[in-house]
C-alpha cells in the first residue's frame, strides 16, 4: 500500500463521509430515539426495557471484543479491508431496516428487536476496525491527527443532522413525511429507515474512492488468521508502547463513555432538566465535541497524540469536577460544554495515536485490539457509577467516580513513549 497517494483531498473526504454515514446509527438507534422507543413501547415497562436493552448492549460488546482482532487480522492478511467493511455495513443497514417493522405487542417482538439491534450494533462497531485501519494509509504522519479530527468532527455533525431530520420529519409532526402513519408508533420506528438509507448512501464514496492493494490468491483462512494473531502476541515485546497505550486507553475511555452515557440522566435527575432540554443539552454537547475534534487535529499534529490526549484528560477531569460540584443548572451547562469541547479531541487523538503505533502489515489487526480495548471493560464505568450512587444515595457521588478513570488513565499514559512506539511500527 506504499504507492497509495496520501493526503489526497478526495480520498480523505470520502473516508470522512463514512463517519458522517455511520454516526446516524449510534446517534439515533443506540442513544437517542430507538433505545428510548424500545423501553417505552416494546418492552412491558421502562425498568424492564432498560435492563433488557443493557443486556443487548453487553452481548454486542462481547461479540465485538471477540470478533474485532480476528477479523482485523483476516483483513490484513488478504489486503481486502473494503470487502470486510462492505459486509459489516450491509449487515448493519439490513438489521436497521428490519427494526422499523418490529411492531410492539406482537409475538416475539422483544427478542426480535434485541437480536436485530445486536446484529446492527456488531456490524457498526466491527466495521470501525476496517474503517479506522485506513487512516494510516490515507494520511501522512504529519497530518494524521487533523485527518482523524476531520473524521470525528464530520461524524458528530452527520449524526446530529440526521437526528434533526428524524425529529422534524418523523417524530414530532402530526403528519410525518412520505405519508407515514403514526399508528403503533410507526413514525418513530420509521426513523430506522432514515438511518439505514443515510448509512448506505453516504458510505458509497469510501468504496469508490479510497484505494487499497489486495493480496492476490489469499482467501479467508481462520487457522492462518489465528496463527497470525498468536504470532503477534508472541512478539508483543516489540510493541510494548502499544500494550501500555491500550491499557491506558481502556481506563480513560471507560470514563469518557460513562460520562456521555449518563450525562442526560444526571441532568434530569439532579437538576430536574425536562426532556426537551436534555435533548438540547445532548445536541450542544455533540456540536462542541465535533468542533473540538476539528480544531484539535492541528494541535495533535503539532504536539503529538500522547500530549494531546493528556491535555484533554486534564480538562475532562476538571470539567467533571465542575459538573459534580455545580450549584445550578447554568454551571452544569458549563461543565457539559467543556466535556464536549475536550471529549471529541480525546477520541480523535486516541485514534491517530493508534494509527501512528500500528505497523503497516498489521493495521487492521491492531485496530481490532484497539476496538477490543474499548469494549472489553466498558461495563466498569457504568457499574461503579451506579453502585456508588446507590450506596451514597446521590447521583453526584456516582458521577464523581468518573474522575478516577481520567486521572488513572492519564497517569498510565505518561509512561507511554510515543517516539519509541512510532519507531517500532516503522521497523521491518
Amino acid at each position: 500500500m506504499n504507492d497509495i497517494k496520501k493526503d489526497d483531498f478526495r480520498t480523505i473526504a470520502s473516508w470522512c463521509l463514512f463517519d458522517w454515514a455511520n454516526s446516524a446509527f449510534t446517534t439515533l438507534v443506540v442513544t437517542f430515539i430507538y433505545a428510548t422507543y424500545f423501553t417505552k413501547a416494546i418492552a412491558p415497562d421502562e425498568v424492564t426495557g432498560t435492563a433488557l436493552w443493557s443486556r443487548a448492549v453487553s452481548i454486542s460488546a462481547i461479540l465485538i471484543a471477540v470478533l474485532s482482532p480476528v477479523l482485523g487480522a483476516a483483513a490484513d492478511k488478504g489486503g481486502r479491508r473494503k470487502r470486510y467493511l462492505a459486509v459489516t455495513t450491509v449487515g448493519a443497514v439490513i438489521a436497521t431496516t428490519l427494526l422499523a417493522f418490529v411492531r410492539p405487542g406482537t409475538p416475539n417482538a422483544i427478542p426480535l428487536a434485541l437480536t436485530l439491534f445486536v446484529v446492527g450494533n456488531v456490524g457498526f462497531e466491527v466495521g470501525m476496525v476496517f474503517y479506522n485501519a485506513f487512516l494510516p494509509t490515507i494520511a501522512s504522519p504529519e497530518k494524521i491527527g487533523r485527518v482523524s479530527g476531520y473524521g470525528w468532527g464530520v461524524g458528530y455533525v452527520g449524526g446530529l443532522v440526521c437526528m434533526v431530520l428524524a425529529l422534524v420529519g418523523f417524530v414530532q409532526p402530526e403528519t410525518p413525511w412520505f405519508g407515514i402513519t403514526r399508528a403503533e408508533g410507526f413514525n418513530v420506528r420509521a426513523t430506522n429507515l432514515l438511518v439505514a438509507a443515510w448509512f448506505a448512501l453516504f458510505s458509497v464514496p469510501l468504496f469508490l474512492f479510497v484505494q487499497e492493494r489486495p493480496v492476490a490468491g489469499v482467501r479467508f483462512d481462520i487457522r492462518g488468521t489465528l496463527r497470525e494473531l498468536k504470532d503477534t502476541v508472541q512478539h508483543i515485546r516489540r510493541y510494548r508502547e502499544i500494550v501500555k497505550y491500550l491499557i491506558a486507553h481502556l481506563i480513560y475511555n471507560d470514563g469518557l463513555v460513562t460520562v456521555f452515557a449518563f450525562g442526560g440522566i444526571y441532568a434530569a435527575g439532579t437538576f430536574n432538566m425536562p426532556l426537551n432540554e436534555v435533548i438540547m443539552f445532548g445536541i450542544v454537547l455533540n456540536v462542541v465535541a465535533g468542533l473540538g475534534a476539528l480544531a484539535f487535529g492541528f494541535v495533535d499534529d503539532k504536539l503529538g497524540g500522547r500530549k494531546t490526549i493528556l491535555i484533554t484528560l486534564l480538562a475532562l477531569a476538571a470539567a467533571t469536577v465542575v459538573g459534580v460540584l455545580a450549584p445550578s443548572k447554568a454551571w452544569l451547562w458549563v461543565a457539559g460544554i467543556l466535556l464536549g469541547i475536550f471529549g471529541g479531541p480525546n477520541q480523535a487523538a486516541s485514534r491517530s495515536l493508534m494509527g501512528r503505533f500500528s505497523p503497516a502489515r498489521h493495521q487492521g489487526e491492531f485496530f481490532g485490539f484497539y476496538q477490543l480495548a474499548g469494549k472489553v471493560t466498558s461495563f466498569m464505568g457504568p457499574m461503579l457509577l451506579g453502585t456508588v450512587a446507590q450506596l451514597a444515595g446521590s447521583q453526584r457521588a456516582g458521577v464523581a467516580t468518573v474522575i478516577a478513570f481520567f486521572v488513572v488513565g492519564g497517569i498510565l499514559l505518561i509512561w507511554v513513549n510515543e517516539k519509541v512506539g512510532i519507531a517500532a511500527a516503522a521497523s521491518p
